[in-house]
């Protein structure tokens, strides 16, 4: 049998500079995305409701967390201090992993081209 997949998308507005990357960098500099985060998860398909979990409740369960970056100067953050794609994927499955069942991946897209995704690990 198929693994099955759920997927939703969220969006936010954010602001953040990177400290880490050289004085001339242009990212040293404060700027700006309208980031997606897409969480992934897997399991079973309930045989009554036909889902893996509602949308509703991805939504509930999500949404508080991504409302904590919208709008934000990420780095004041406690967490993403160097805000990068990685280390807010990293910070999303570390706040969202104990009440989001069947988490699998997270994926932060920063731009139109530039994406990553973290796959974490279950077994903590």
């Amino acid at each position: 049998m198929g693994i099955m997949e759920l997927q939703k998308t969220f969006y936010f507005e954010a602001s953040h500079s990177l400290p880490n990357v050289p004085p001339e960098h242009k990212c040293r500099n404060v700027h700006g995305h309208s980031f997606s985060v897409t969480v992934t998860l897997q399991g079973p398909v309930d045989p009554n409701s036909g889902w893996i979990l509602d949308f509703a409740e991805v939504n509930r369960i999500v949404q508080p967390t991504i409302d904590r970056l919208d709008h934000s100067m990420l780095n004041e953050i406690p967490g993403l201090e160097n805000p990068t794609s990685e280390h807010i994927a990293l910070w999303l499955w570390e706040n969202l992993t104990s009440d989001l069942s069947g988490l699998t991946a997270i994926e932060v897209q920063e731009s139109a081209t530039a994406r990553c995704v973290y796959r974490g690990d279950r077994s903590k």
